[in-house]
């Protein structure tokens, strides 16, 4: 896939997404441009790496600046210092090319991402529960996912 398609793509993806999946965009987004960053560390492709951190920095503080204080105010409290430290993590690799403080953020950003993953398994199987009870259907359960993954 060309470089235009791929772009094409991810903008249609980005826009059509819910916010839930957005979430999940930036979490990606993140760990990718973390794993680049600290495969240029490696490489002493120093360039490589300065753009790839600070793109995984302007990542992070759009996650921390989409926290919904009101909402949540000791969880938001929270994740903004967890996302503040692994900003200063990365700025810290940026300037001293570590490799270490880049695994250290990577190690975080990977968690939260598979925390959100099951978040939305969860949600996936409340809504698909109510969905069921207003048609008047059996509710999902897991013998129909593990018979659903199996033949998908």
């Amino acid at each position: 896939m060309n470089a235009k398609a791929a772009n094409e793509y991810l903008k249609a993806k980005v826009l059509t997404a819910t916010a839930e999946q957005l979430q999940m965009l930036l979490y990606d987004g993140a760990i990718r441009f973390c794993e680049k960053a600290a495969a240029g560390l490696e490489q002493k492709q120093y360039d490589v790496s300065y753009s790839a951190l600070s793109r995984a920095q302007k990542i992070l503080l759009e996650l921390h600046g989409s926290l919904k204080h009101n909402v949540a105010p000791e969880l938001c409290a929270n994740l903004a210092s967890l996302y503040m430290w692994c900003y200063k993590r990365l700025v810290d690799a940026n300037l001293k090319r570590d490799k270490e403080a880049v695994d250290q953020a990577l190690q975080i950003l990977r968690y939260q991402r598979e925390t959100w993953a099951l978040l939305l398994e969860r949600l996936g199987r409340k809504n698909a529960t109510a969905a069921a009870a207003k048609l008047d259907l059996e509710a999902p359960n897991a013998r129909m996912e593990a018979s659903f993954s199996a033949s998908a």
